[in-house]
């Protein structure tokens, strides 16, 4: 099989139903930006590699498919499974009072790029909402996002470093 097929050289492709789009259709923006969350977690894991993060490129996969317009994939228990990891690694921090600025060590700061991310990837994903009916899937995006700010967070502190606190002006 050739990788490149000549159907796109026009600025159209096909969605996974067949459906052809244009390739700045707001459809592929999204799961466009759900292939750039999941190099911005393989590159996390270079890191630090971790079971979670392996779990998560894989639902992220699969949302990219849904997204893609092929059966939805993600359900309740993948929320609930964000929500689990979240709920155990507060149990370890300290209660924020404060907005921290993202930095940290390099591990950190590639964190915060996938929360970032996430964030866009629902942006985009909510321009589409009304055509498409995503509503496990926003909201397992909204909770990868917080998962991503609390990692960053545990990062921080396995590291040895401090979290830097905003100094309002």
């Amino acid at each position: 099989m050739k990788i490149y097929t000549k159907t796109g050289d026009a600025g159209q492709t096909s969605l996974a139903n067949g459906h052809r789009v244009c390739k700045s259709d707001v459809q592929l923006d999204a799961y466009g930006t759900v292939d750039e969350l999941n190099v911005a977690v393989g590159s996390l894991r270079v890191l630090c590699d971790s079971e979670q993060l392996r779990w998560i490129q894989n639902r992220l996969f699969d949302l990219g498919g849904t997204l893609a317009a092929a059966p939805a994939m993600l359900d309740a228990k993948d929320v609930e499974q964000l929500e689990k990891w979240i709920d155990d690694y507060q149990l370890h921090l300290e209660p924020l009072h404060d907005f921290i600025l993202p930095s940290g060590d390099e591990a950190t700061c590639r964190c915060h790029l996938c929360r970032v991310v996430t964030r866009r990837l629902e942006r985009c994903m909510i321009r589409c909402q009304k055509e498409k009916e995503w509503a496990i899937e926003l909201q397992f995006v909204n909770r990868l996002s917080d998962f991503f700010f609390v990692f960053s967070r545990i990062l921080t502190s396995k590291s040895g470093q401090k979290e830097e606190k905003w100094q309002k002006k």
